[in-house]
């Protein structure tokens, strides 16, 4: 049986983009200890950063992605339970696109969780798919600031490529900039309970392959 995240070596196995349609190199989006962008803007102005990431985008990128395993202690600086537990390390992709653009199931999918998580810098809307095949470990694949009222149903199979949710607003996504959280979640990572952790330790990194490994071969355009 062949191991996450090889699945994208398969010839039996075809992964369709999160997001379609996406165009163009990114915007690479720097939100570590030493980005620049904190020397103009305040962490907490998500409306001013969304401003700020408009003009940056503005007539050169049509998307943004901001890094896996990116060091943002200064980003969760105002959250007590990150800064006493030092989990500063980002364990997802951050997908940067327009408001209410559609999120598709890159393989075959059953809705596992789907909610909302109330509360400045949270989640807001998210969905957790899981992913079965002969080919590779059940594994899943977890989405963040989505659309409160455009959530699938617990218990939802979707096709890859079909559309399961969207971009949600700053009232609904946890007030942050328009993006999605892409995680991946191994079995033993939900186990772990990596469900409700975005972020991890230092003394965890070395260990997160099994748990929460890169989404790149996952997400792919």
């Amino acid at each position: 049986m062949m191991r996450y995240p090889y699945i994208a070596y398969s010839e039996k196995i075809e992964i369709h983009p999160v997001f379609k349609n996406l165009a163009g190199d990114p915007l690479i989006v720097d939100m570590s200890v030493d980005s620049p962008l904190f020397d103009i803007i305040n962490v907490r102005d998500q409306k001013g950063f969304q401003k700020l990431l408009d003009d940056m985008m503005k007539d050169q990128y049509g998307w943004g992605v901001s890094s896996y395993l990116e060091n943002r202690e200064i980003v969760l600086s105002q959250c007590p339970q990150m800064v006493e537990e030092q989990r500063f390390y980002h364990l997802g992709l951050d997908i940067i696109v327009p408001l209410g653009t559609p999120l598709h199931a890159p393989l075959d999918a059953r809705v596992m969780e789907s909610g909302y998580e109330a509360g400045e810098g949270n989640y807001g809307g998210h969905v957790l798919l899981m992913h079965e095949s002969p080919y590779f470990e059940t594994f899943y694949s977890f989405y963040g600031h989505l659309n409160k009222g455009k959530l699938p149903v617990i218990g939802t199979n979707f096709g890859p490529g079909e559309a399961f949710s969207c971009i949600g607003d700053f009232h609904e996504n946890g007030n942050w900039f328009y993006h999605t959280h892409l995680q991946i979640i191994t079995q033993k990572g939900l186990e772990q309970g990596y469900l409700s952790k975005g972020y991890c330790a230092a003394k965890d990194l070395a260990i997160m392959d099994e748990l929460c490994p890169s989404p790149l071969s996952l997400f792919r355009i």
